[in-house]
């Protein structure tokens, strides 16, 4: 080698080190975190009323209920939704959040706080009472339920909300009624300390499909509906933020059945205080099981249900869990166990354990 030569190489050896050196600090930045403590693992955790909710007393009750209903009742208990915070802390000890179905609110032998509402499902329309919290005894059994909340310290994080109903429809009038509905109940949860809840996006419980033309295919329908949501998503999460409970649109059939309708919603809105909360299993196709729930982990913040349902094959509840972690999710992942080969209680003590391994 050359005495010329010499300077030349060790300036490119000084460059491959130094690029080296740089190269490395992405990896160093992104190194694993550490593992959490079982105690961070549990605070991200909460109960589910939807698995137990044949337990509850309901305005029903009196009516014969299943063979199945009656031995699931012998073996845990007949309970009421003041109840479900002791039934969280002794079924799942160290969980200290819940997740709360808005169907089981109230006091049932208590007519003044339900209002009468028409459901058009896909069986038909049919009417029923449903709980109304801007009533007086509504409000007053809210307290009731916040006072439980606090002697417990059993918390809601999330309530899991039916009760707003054609949040997209086309008929003016009653999207506007489903947006009023939606305010009285975010004033609600509101009351018993909840930080977020879900509103369904309404309209076609199948969204509309595109339709052929001249030249390629046209779908100017789910615009109409697409526009409608996010106008009342808008305005309920401004007032969501008023009363500081974030609003959220979960996978739950008609538009939010497709992750990108729910995708253009949010974007669209562009509010701190509507997100996404996913379902593990609420998809109408086996590729969305984890296709759809990475499409709508970044827009995901507070809560999550975790689900096994045996509508599918296999639900690999871990990597769901992994999908949510790995986009960044710091949130909740509440117990909603659907169907399968167990009961109501021991299908969320499977989740529970399969959450606890997978964080």
């Amino acid at each position: 080698m050359s005495t010329s030569e010499q300077p030349r190489l060790a300036a490119r050896r000084a460059f491959i080190t130094a690029a080296s050196a740089a190269a490395a600090l992405p990896l160093a930045g992104s190194a694993a975190p550490r593992p959490l403590s079982d105690k961070e693992k549990l605070a991200r955790i909460a109960s589910n009323t939807w698995p137990v909710r044949t337990l509850f007393k309901t305005r029903g009750s009196g009516r014969a209920a299943s063979p199945e209903t009656e031995a699931f009742r012998k073996k845990y208990g007949e309970i009421t939704m003041l109840d479900f915070p002791q039934f969280t802390r002794d079924t799942f000890p160290g969980v200290r959040h819940m997740d709360l179905w808005s169907s089981l609110f109230g006091d049932f032998s208590d007519e003044s706080m339900y209002a009468k509402s028409t459901f058009a499902g896909a069986q038909g329309s049919r009417t029923f009472f449903e709980f109304d919290p801007s009533t007086p005894s509504g409000r007053k059994w809210l307290d009731k339920l916040a006072a439980k909340i606090a002697s417990t310290g059993i918390k809601c994080h999330h309530v899991s909300n039916n009760a707003p109903r054609d949040i997209c429809d086309l008929d003016e009038t009653k999207r506007k009624e489903g947006i009023a509905v939606a305010k009285k109940w975010l004033d609600g949860s509101a009351q018993i300390g909840a930080k977020t809840m879900r509103v369904n996006t309404g309209g076609p419980r199948i969204a509309p499909n595109a339709v052929a033309t001249r030249d390629y295919p046209r779908n100017d329908e789910i615009v109409k509906y697409l526009k409608n949501a996010i106008d009342s998503f808008r305005e309920m999460a401004e007032y969501g933020a008023k009363v500081g409970v974030k609003v959220t649109i979960e996978n739950h059939w008609g538009l939010s059945a497709n992750p990108t309708n729910v995708q253009i919603i949010l974007d669209e809105v562009n509010h701190p205080f509507c997100e996404a909360s996913p379902d593990f299993c609420n998809w109408e196709h086996e590729y969305m099981l984890y296709h759809g729930l990475q499409a709508l982990a970044p827009y995901t913040h507070s809560t999550v249900h975790a689900k096994y349902w045996n509508r599918w094959k296999e639900v690999d509840v871990k990597r769901c869990v992994r999908i949510m972690t790995k986009a960044g999710f710091k949130g909740i992942f509440a117990l909603e166990y659907e169907d399968g080969p167990w009961d109501g209680v021991e299908g969320a003590r499977y989740l529970f354990k399969e959450v606890m391994a997978a964080l």
